[in-house]
């Protein structure tokens, strides 16, 4: 059986030394602005966020078809309530960090680098490309490495949404300070999604962090039950770049209306 995760974190590695090569630790360090948690000042604004993310496709089902640039999709999100937008930056995603700084520029929502972190080198990179807060995922790190690129992570000013999968994520998640804990409904070896993951999850989380629903919600009905279950925001990705009517589908994720 295809394991997509496994497949990524090995390619990950070559991707992560490869930059290394051409842009040394050192100057990245040096051209790492200190940001402002802006993900955590964002959310304390709003009871419900929509984090929006500028998907173009997925490993498991391609090329979604959709005739938008990541640009494009910012855009659009932007204009219609999203809290803030996820930008992917790995290659399986058709990700690059050129969209990163390209959305930086135009537009003023926090950024969520969507990247699979192996190594504090992405951390600090993250940073120089303009995230205001990055992406850790407990299945591909050990409990030292959470610690750590947390700490990492807020030294730098920039927030971090420590996405669990099941009850183990979920206990290393918990042994840390981590304030956003995000809830994945995608099997990571599989890449199937079911919002069902978040609602048998949600009762082995301290509710007293803020915790976000990630993947595989498509409907009002999934986000009303989501909202209804006490979460306190969502992540959509293929749900809004795939929608028949984009700017309609974030309003009424955003604002929880249809």
């Amino acid at each position: 059986m295809r394991d997509y995760l496994a497949e990524i974190v090995a390619k990950k590695r070559d991707i992560v030394e490869d930059a290394k090569r051409k842009l040394p630790l050192k100057a990245v360090k040096e051209q790492a602005e200190k940001g402002t948690f802006a993900m955590c000042s964002q959310f304390q604004k709003r009871k419900w966020n929509l984090i929006a993310e500028c998907k173009l496709q997925s490993p498991s089902k391609g090329n979604f078809g959709h005739p938008y640039s990541v640009l494009e999709l910012a855009r659009m999100y932007e204009q219609n309530g999203a809290s803030m937008l996820s930008i992917h930056t790995d290659p399986h995603f058709l990700g690059k960090n050129e969209d990163l700084v390209a959305v930086r520029k135009e537009v003023k929502l926090p950024l969520l680098r969507k990247e699979f972190i192996i190594d504090e080198y992405q951390i600090y990179e993250a940073r120089m490309l303009g995230a205001d807060a990055i992406l850790l995922i407990a299945r591909i790190l050990t409990q030292q490495q959470l610690d750590d690129y947390l700490k990492l992570a807020w030294d730098l000013g920039m927030d971090a949404l420590l996405e669990v999968h099941d009850r183990e994520d979920i206990d290393k998640a918990m042994k840390t300070p981590a304030k956003f804990i995000g809830i994945n409904n995608r099997n990571l070896q599989l890449f199937k999604t079911t919002i069902d993951n978040t609602l048998e999850l949600l009762p082995y989380v301290d509710r007293s962090r803020t915790i976000i629903s990630e993947s595989g919600i498509h409907s009002m009905e999934e986000v009303r039950k989501l909202h209804e279950a006490g979460l306190d925001g969502i992540l959509v990705g293929e749900g809004l770049s795939t929608a028949k009517d984009v700017g309609k589908t974030t309003r009424d994720f955003a604002l929880l209306s249809d």
